[in-house]
Order: structure tokens, then sequence, then C-alpha cells
């Protein structure tokens, strides 16, 4: 028999709206005994049965939701039965039928909270970084190669977000080998090369994809300057769109230089016009601004400034600073591009921050876009949390 976690009074509210987190001060106590992981079921104060879930003692967020049926058994076949619904549902949208690069499960947004999983080619990725998802480990890699055909399957399970909930850092390989830790994938019609070892999250930023395209139709005969480049996935989409000069920044040699590698996979690309610049962002922004440099699109795509609530007070500050430079180096009619993916930041916020900036930088803009993730990066409507990349296309006069 499970472990029972009852709820305080008037903490079940939550639960009710079908919002898959349960934190520290709406437990009770615990009747029962459960490890890390373990499936619980969620109990209301009066008694009502609500939900069951994997039980996290060591984090603020003390269980989360596999399902909201109190009867449901969650074993091999509830996760065969979860991770082919997800796989389906990408299967369902035709934009997404040819990726090479497809994001097949996304967390609590396909049901299964801790969940990552990234297709590259015959390769899938893996990100684990619940108690609950790490103890049904074996059942998730099973299902997903079921429900793909993959051949390869590599675990990522390596972030900080792990050491929230008591787990160690993992990674290699589950299912099948390789010697080579990249894989190239065609992006819009682009070739880049993915380190799914040593790549950042599992080797590439597959919400962007809608994005870069996007920027691809704007840049024709355009100078762009793409911040943050990472690998060049903006730099060269806006190459592709026949920019007649990118010039992208970012503070990682190793980065850059598989950015450049990329470019050199494209040989349809005209090299010549792309700049690479080894700096720190910031700095690079203002060097620009004091050489009298202007740009016809700023892009805009830094790390996640604000990994919690707790970081949004100097997170705002940073998104403010760098958004009010982009702008000083627009030159008229010209376009930002500008992105956070920082959970504790919502899109209304984000966007007093730009605004701000913009009158800092005594411009007058207005938005054209709001750019999101792409479509194999849903959000479930009772967890708005999952909409962690939020963007916005901005034209000055």
């Amino acid at each position: 028999m499970s472990a029972q976690l009852i709820l305080h009074s008037g903490k079940e509210k939550s639960l009710l709206r079908q919002h898959p987190w349960i934190f520290s001060g709406a437990v009770a106590h615990l009747e029962g005994r459960a490890r890390p992981g373990d499936t619980v079921d969620v109990v209301a104060a009066n008694g009502r049965p609500l939900a069951r879930a994997a039980w996290s003692p060591s984090s603020q967020i003390r269980a989360r939701v596999w399902s909201f049926d109190p009867e449901e058994v969650v074993d091999h076949a509830f996760f065969k039965r979860r991770v082919a619904a997800a796989v389906a549902r990408r299967e369902a949208l035709p934009e997404l039928r040819a990726q090479q690069g497809l994001r097949l499960i996304h967390a609590e947004s396909d049901g299964l909270p801790g969940v990552i999983a990234d297709r590259y080619g015959d390769t899938v990725v893996v990100q684990l970084t619940s108690a609950g998802a790490d103890k049904w480990r074996a059942a998730i890699v099973d299902s997903l190669q079921k429900a793909t055909a993959c051949t390869q399957i590599y675990d990522r399970s390596d972030s900080d977000v792990r050491k929230l909930e008591g787990l160690e850092p993992t990674s290699g390989w589950l299912l099948g080998a390789d010697i080579e830790d990249e894989r190239v994938i065609v992006e819009n019609g682009v070739r880049m090369a993915v380190d799914i070892v040593k790549g950042h999250k599992t080797g590439f930023y597959l919400d962007q994809r809608e994005n870069r395209r996007r920027l691809a139709e704007l840049s024709a005969h355009k100078r762009v300057l793409n911040c943050f480049c990472y690998t060049g996935g903006f730099s060269l989409q806006a190459l592709a769109g026949g920019a007649r000069e990118v010039v992208s920044v970012d503070s990682s040699g190793p980065a850059l230089l598989t950015a450049q590698r990329n470019l050199a996979l494209n040989q349809q690309l005209d090299a010549v016009r792309a700049v690479w610049r080894d700096a720190d962002v910031f700095d690079e922004l203002r060097a620009l601004r004091a050489a009298g440099e202007l740009f016809d699109i700023v892009v805009l795509d830094p790390p996640k400034f604000a990994p919690s609530a707790a970081h949004v007070e100097r997170a705002s500050r940073a998104y403010k600073d760098i958004n009010a430079s982009g702008f000083r180096l627009l030159a008229p009619g010209g376009m930002l591009m500008t992105y956070s993916c920082s959970g504790g930041v919502g899109l209304d916020v984000f966007q007093q921050i730009v605004a701000a900036a913009a009158r800092d930088a005594g411009r007058t803009a207005r938005i054209v876009q709001r750019l999101q993730g792409a479509a194999d990066h849903p959000v479930d409507l009772a967890f708005p949390e999952g909409e962690y990349l939020k963007g916005l296309l901005v034209q000055v006069d």
C-alpha cells in the first residue's frame, strides 16, 4: 500500500486546477513510509483522494503529480502510454514530422514531470531532473525506444537542478554506444553539429527553431548582430536568409569554434559575411556603441539570468542593460529580437523591462511580434510555468 501525502486544509485548490506541483508548505504530513521517487497517494485534509505523485523529500517541490486520477496505477505500462502519447502528439503536427532535431517529451506539459527527451536523428538524449523520473529511468528509456525505434539513447542528467532533488548528476549511454559525440541535423535547410555529450542542455536549443526561421525571413540585405551566439544557430539562419553581414559574439571560445565549423558544413553560405568575436557581450555592446556601429537587426538570446524568483530583481537589471545597449545599436527602422529563458521572469515583466530599456536608450519602439518556443515545446494550460521562453520582435523608428 502506498504512503499517503496529507495536505493542509485549503491546499488542494491548485491540484483541483490540475497544477502538478505540491510545495512543502502545502504538506501536513506523510502517513506511511516513502523513499525518494516513490509514488504516494495525495489526499486532501478532509480525506478526499486527489492524485498520485512522486515523493521528493529533499526538494521544496515535495511531490510532482503523475496522475490526477487517484486510481491510476503508476507502473511500466503507465510510462509506455505517456511516452507514446507525447510522441504521437508531435507526429500529428505537420511542421514537426520532418524535423531531424525534435523535443519528444517536454516534462510537465507532457504529463511526465522531470522528463526531457530530445531526438537528434536516430539518437535520443534524455534528461531526468526529478526523483520520480530518476526512479522510473528504466521504464522511461524502454518506452522511448519502443515509441521511436531509436538505436541509441544517451543520458544527460547532469544539470544542477538534480541537486535540489537530492540526486547526483549522471551521464552516459543507456542504449547503444558511439565514439562520436556529435550528431549533424538539418534545421530550416541549415546543417548544424550537435554535441550531445558536452553541449548545453541536451546539445542544442531546439526551442528556438521557429524563431531562427523568422530571423532568416527578415535578414535579406541586412547587417545583423547576434549576441550570446553559442554555436551559431541564429547566425547561420541570418546568413541563409541573405544577410550582408552577421557579427556574432560569445564569451565561449569552444562554442565559437563549433559555430565556425557549423558554417563550414554549409558550403552554400558565404563565410566572408560572417564575423566571430570572442568577448563578453556586455562589454562588446558598449564597445560597438563607442565605435559608432549600427545594425539593422540585433538578436539578444542570453542565458538564464533568473534561475528562480529570488533572482528576478538582479536579472531585471541585466536584461534592461543589454536591451538598452541593443536599442542604441539599431539603425533607423531596425529590429531588436530579444529573449528571456528565465522562468522567474514572466512575459508581462519582460515586456516592461524592454520598454524601460527603450526609454533609457531614447528610442521609440513597437512590438511587431511576440515570440515563443517551437510547437514541440507545448505548454499545459494548467502549468504556465512551462512557458519559460518568451521573446519580442521590436521595431524602432
